[in-house]
């Protein structure tokens, strides 16, 4: 299989922060949504983005809390809406008054996260919960963003994935687990799709100036979507010491907030990623592909792309599975 995966080298390292990547950007003039983005590694991409000159959409179901949250965490002039992945009509409605408004949309950070579920959760649709949020809403929502992304006239989506991908592919046969749920090979699969996702996105929109990205921003401990684990199992792999503190290793792959972000808006604004896509990014650069099996450990959190979240076969197989799954076309 050909592939894209061959770092730049961005001169970045792992402990690069969001300031640091975009330090001497300047996106005044542009336009960015980004999900969930006053909670989190979100806040943090929100803060930077806007810091560089950007005007910035957060979409969170309860946007009232999402502004306070914002004001609290000191990032000031930033829109919030409201936006609900699991509600197919708030996903349109969303999108439907971005569009109205006229504004190009330069940068989609689509970031929203929710912890695994213990036991097998399903939306309205019947679709597995992980599946639904993290790939399904996100891809609905690209989808009906297309004309103000093509607007731009130069504009990115970045997919906020994991090193979780490395762990599963798609289960063509059963991807909302109705043979048997586990969640950790559910949100593995939900991150597998984040991926192909921005690589069929890239293959098909780049013509029109729309690039697609996926980006790991390592393990960052203190997320919403990690906070609810057992602290007993934080410890055991290497993630919190015996206070319960974060423990911050980022060649390690043990980000703070700040690190967990510089990925994601390297993929968002950097100009090193000028005439590139379809590509999944890790330490502020575009990762190296590695299929070597290699177990999640507290001295080890391989986070390198597999190949099977890359292809490029898979990538348009899942797009088109999206499709029938929301009932939407879109041509390309």
């Amino acid at each position: 299989m050909t592939h894209r995966q061959h770092p730049i080298p961005s001169g970045f390292t792992a402990a690069a922060t969001a300031a640091d990547v975009l330090a001497g950007v300047d996106l005044t003039g542009r336009n960015a949504v980004v999900t969930g983005g006053h909670t989190g590694i979100g806040s943090e991409v929100v803060r930077a983005l806007a810091g560089a000159g950007a005007t910035v959409t957060t979409g969170s179901r309860d946007p009232d809390r999402a502004r306070e949250e914002l004001a609290e965490a000191g990032i000031d002039g930033v829109r919030s809406d409201r936006l609900d992945l699991l509600d197919p009509a708030s996903v349109d409605a969303f999108a439907a008054r971005l569009r109205t408004s006229g504004r190009p949309l330069h940068i989609l950070v689509n970031s929203v996260g929710i912890p695994a579920p213990a036991t097998r959760e399903r939306d309205a649709r019947g679709y597995e919960k992980q599946f639904a949020v993290h790939h399904l809403g996100h891809f609905q929502l690209t989808l009906a963003l297309l004309p103000a992304l093509r607007a731009a006239r130069g504009a990115r989506v970045v997919n906020v994935s994991s090193g979780a991908q490395r762990f599963s592919d798609i289960r063509w046969d059963d991807p909302h687990f109705d043979e048997g749920y586990d969640p950790g090979t559910a949100y593995a699969q939900s991150k597998t799709a984040n991926v192909l996702h921005a690589v069929e996105l890239d293959r098909r929109w780049s013509a029109d100036g729309v690039r697609g990205f996926a980006a790991h921003p390592g393990v960052v401990v203190g997320t919403n979507l990690n906070r609810a684990a057992d602290p007993a199992g934080h410890r055991a792999m290497g993630l919190i010491d015996e206070t319960g503190r974060p423990v911050i290793d980022p060649a390690g792959g043990k980000k703070n907030r700040e690190q967990g972000a510089a990925t994601v808006v390297f993929g968002a604004a950097s100009p090193l990623l000028d005439g590139l896509g379809g590509v999944y990014l890790k330490d502020s650069d575009i990762s190296v592909l590695d299929d070597e099996p290699r177990p999640l450990t507290a001295d080890s959190v391989p986070s390198e792309v597999a190949s099977h979240s890359v292809d490029p076969v898979s990538a348009r197989r899942l797009w088109e599975l999206s499709e029938e799954l929301l009932a939407v076309r879109v041509g390309g």
